[in-house]
This record gives C-alpha cells, sequence and structure tokens, in this order.
C-alpha cells in the first residue's frame, strides 16, 4: 500500500496462504498474483514484465531470527506454516528470495525482516545474506528502522535490506526520520463510539481493562 501511495503500480504478488491472497488481491489488486512457495517461481514460467523491475520487494518469514522465539535451537529446521503448506526451513527462504532477485533481476531490491537477525550468532547469517547480495551483483545497505520514528503509534524495530544493483552506480542511501512519535490517545483520538450493541456485544478481558487505560496518555 506503501509503495501504491507513492504512485507506484503493484505488478505482482506472492505468498502461500490462501486468505492472505484474497486480502491482498482485494486490496492491491495486482496483475498477477502467485500462490505457491517463492522457491517454485525460480523454475516457472513468469511474465517478462516482471524481469528489470523497478523495486523487488519482499519480507521473508524468518521468525526463527525472532529475539523473542528458540534462535538458535530451531535454525535448519523443518517447520509447518499455520497455513498446512508443506514443511519448509525459514532460515533458508531468504536465500529463496535473493535467487529470484538473482532471476529478475530488479533495479532496486528491499528486504525486510526481525531485528534479531543482526543481533548475537544470527550476525553471521546476516553476513551471508550481504555476501550472497554481492555475488548477484547488488550493493547492500542496512538499517535498524523504527516504526515510531515513521510516525506508526507503535515502538516496532526492523532490519531493512536495502540493495542496488551494481550497474545504477547510485550513492549510498541516507535515512533520516521528522516525524514526532504518536501515543495511543493520539491514534484513537478519531474512532467512532461503539453503539449499545457493539457494547453488549465487545467483552473486554481481565487484561485488556488493567492495561488499555494505561496506554491513553
Amino acid at each position: 500500500m506503501g509503495y501504491k501511495l507513492n504512485g507506484f503500480e503493484v505488478v505482482a504478488a506472492n505468498d502461500i496462504d490462501p486468505e492472505m491472497k484474497a486480502h491482498y488481491v482485494k486490496n492491491l489488486n495486482p496483475k498477477h498474483y502467485f500462490l505457491c512457495p517463492i522457491k517454485e517461481l525460480l523454475g516457472k514460467e513468469l511474465p517478462k514484465e516482471l524481469f528489470n523491475l523497478d523495486i523487488l520487494d519482499g519480507s521473508p518469514p524468518c521468525s526463527t531470527f525472532s529475539i523473542a522465539g528458540k534462535r538458535e535451537k530451531v535454525w535448519g529446521v523443518d517447520k509447518h506454516f499455520r497455513e498446512g503448506q508443506a514443511k519448509q526451513v525459514l532460515s533458508d527462504l531468504f536465500f529463496d528470495f535473493i535467487n529470484l532477485a538473482a532471476r529478475l533481476k530488479p533495479k532496486v531490491v528491499i528486504a525486510e525482516n526481525v531485528k534479531g537477525m543482526i543481533v548475537g550468532n544470527a550476525k553471521g547469517y546476516t553476513k551471508m545474506i550481504l555476501k550472497r547480495f554481492n555475488e548477484i551483483g547488488y550493493d547492500c545497505q542496512i538499517f535498524l528502522v523504527n516504526a515510531a520514528d515513521c510516525g506508526v503509534p507503535q515502538k516496532r524495530e526492523r532490519v531493512f535490506f536495502c540493495c542496488v544493483r551494481n550497474d545504477l552506480k547510485k550513492r549510498k542511501l541516507k535515512l533520516s526520520f521528522k516525524n514526532k512519535w504518536i501515543g495511543p490517545k493520539q491514534a484513537c483520538n478519531d474512532l467512532q463510539e461503539l453503539t449499545e450493541k457493539e457494547k453488549k456485544e465487545t467483552k473486554a478481558t481481565p487484561m485488556d481493562l488493567k492495561w488499555w487505560p494505561k496506554t491513553m496518555s
């Protein structure tokens, strides 16, 4: 949606979850949608317009690198997604994404992931990613971005890999943010009051009742 708001056309998308496809197609209406593991796109015949894209953007699932997860214990381990698809090794999906970039040769590749990728032993994995991007002809920079700095009412840090194809010879990126942090009260001040019917149907949990008033500042 961010790309569309800035004048880009969303040409294609890929996911393994049929429910996600339904929402994505309804809201963004891409010309092409591939409901399959990303690895299948490496051997599939693809439309010519997907080659030499302006931007290839992806967020390969890497929950195994989350600081809150089991991390090293599940690296390289097959895992079922909740959608019931075939098992996949989450720590391999990033390289499947890079291999797709190597095939499509977009001008720019953007990849977003969890902060845990640049913490502890995962740094070695990140170095492998940078090496692979370099091998396929991209100059890659890493940025740690806090959503709160971007005008989002949530402190959520994410790592962004911003890679430019070497032949374009572009200058290094410099990120700066001027947005003030937004609290929950400001973010919710335009919400409509619930109707009496909705109030009866909406049951707050004890946790809701305890913590929600404390957020309104």
